[in-house]
């Protein structure tokens, strides 16, 4: 880890960063004892109310990174809305909001509200009347609550952009600056991303003063354990070829992502007429029905889930056991956070990826470079099992007589 450009290395017990007996609990309760890199440099210059930059692998714990320092300055006693965390997509934010509570068990009077699209806004004011201190919000709902006047900003302390690569280049970039902007008593901004993008690096220029920054390189200690394949198959063969692979591996929870939402429904479609129980997810369902598939997979309920990419970020369930790309993705960071769904919380993983053709073997060969990620090229053999492909000859040219 780098804190400033400079190498740090020291492994740092939750105990020794300052922190309240009632947080040091609630971790103790999940047992854990070691901060993670990003999570030993983030603490402490936000506990003392500074900027941070922060990036990190996905997996490697930047909800706690901000989580803990937010909930270490909420007054139990002040019922204004003291910290607000933006988020990109629904399903982050209600789980960062979940691991926040999880946190908050022993600190009483400590009241946090997730507020997104999709759910009724009524039933969200009504809830805002407990007069929650923290905000975990995707920015579309927080500005409509905003115009609305259910929520002020004024006396916000502390704000953290989650996923802000994602979130400004998913277009919330004229929000993200609105909602700093109605927050003239801030005292220190996050920005917490697996990547920089120059978006970011404008939101930092522009709203950071002095901002501390850390980079957690991908390594052998935080690196997901993920080996990874690649299979080069007819598209009309790719629904069979997981068929036979779920079969023969026997794998208890699966992710399985396409590009887009035809295919996710034709492929949940093809396995239910199959008798394989599969549920999807994708930005047009309706949230509460997004939220009870998500609700089944967590707790064990779904063997197998089909997502476009509203599923492939932040989602922190930890025993994945394969991730399946049964289309390319169509950007590199994409195969990241797809494959970043296994392989987490130092388990092993498995991300398959099927090419079906000469521009999805082009774009995988760009992501390989990319990622700097081996990938395996193997074939399916009769019995299921992978075996490694055979190499491919160079073209002969024969010469002109």
């Amino acid at each position: 880890m780098e804190v400033n450009g400079v190498e740090v290395n020291e492994i740092v017990r939750y105990d020794a960063l300052g922190l309240s007996p009632a947080i040091l609990r609630a971790l103790d309760k999940k047992g854990y004892e070691i901060a993670t890199p990003v999570q030993a440099g983030s603490i402490p210059p936000l506990m003392e109310w500074q900027d941070v930059m922060a990036k990190a692998p996905t997996g490697t714990g930047k909800t706690f990174a901000f989580g803990i320092p937010m909930l270490e300055h909420t007054d139990p006693d002040d019922t204004a809305v003291q910290g607000v965390i933006l988020s990109p997509t629904r399903e982050l934010a209600l789980q960062i909001c979940d691991e926040l509570r999880s946190l908050a068990v022993f600190l009483p009077g400590v009241r946090i509200l997730c507020v997104y699209g999709g759910q009724p806004i009524q039933k969200q004011i009504d809830q805002l009347k407990r007069r929650p201190q923290i905000i975990v919000a995707t920015p579309g709902r927080l500005m409509d609550h905003v115009k609305r006047r259910t929520i002020r900003l004024d006396q916000v302390r502390t704000v953290v952009l989650d996923e802000c690569d994602r979130m400004l280049d998913m277009g919330f970039i004229k929000d993200v600056t609105r909602i700093l902007d109605m927050m003239p008593n801030r005292k220190n901004l996050a920005l917490m991303s697996a990547t920089w993008s120059r978006e970011v690096m404008d939101i930092a220029w522009v709203y950071q003063r002095d901002a501390v920054e850390i980079m957690v390189q991908a390594d052998e200690n935080n690196k997901p354990d993920i080996r990874q394949f690649r299979l080069e198959i007819p598209q009309d063969r790719k629904g069979e070829t997981l068929v036979r692979i779920l079969e023969h591996e026997k794998y208890e929870r699966v992710l399985v992502f396409c590009n887009t939402k035809s295919n996710v429904e034709r492929l949940t479609k093809m396995l239910n007429m199959r008798d394989i129980p599969a549920q999807c997810i994708h930005g047009d369902m309706r949230q509460q029905s997004r939220e009870q598939v998500m609700a089944q997979f967590r707790k064990g309920n779904l063997r197998l889930l089909i997502a476009t990419d509203v599923a492939s970020r932040g989602l922190d369930i930890d025993d994945v056991d394969a991730v399946f790309n049964y289309d390319v993705p169509d950007e590199n960071e994409y195969y990241v956070h797809r494959i970043g769904r296994t392989g987490r919380a130092k388990r092993h993983g498995v991300a398959y990826t099927f090419v079906s053709n000469i521009p999805a073997a082009l774009r995988l060969d760009e992501i390989v470079r990319f990622t700097k990620n081996e990938v395996e090229n193997v074939v399916l053999a009769e019995d299921g099992s992978l075996v490694p492909a055979p190499e491919k000859k160079p073209a002969v040219r024969r010469r002109r007589r």
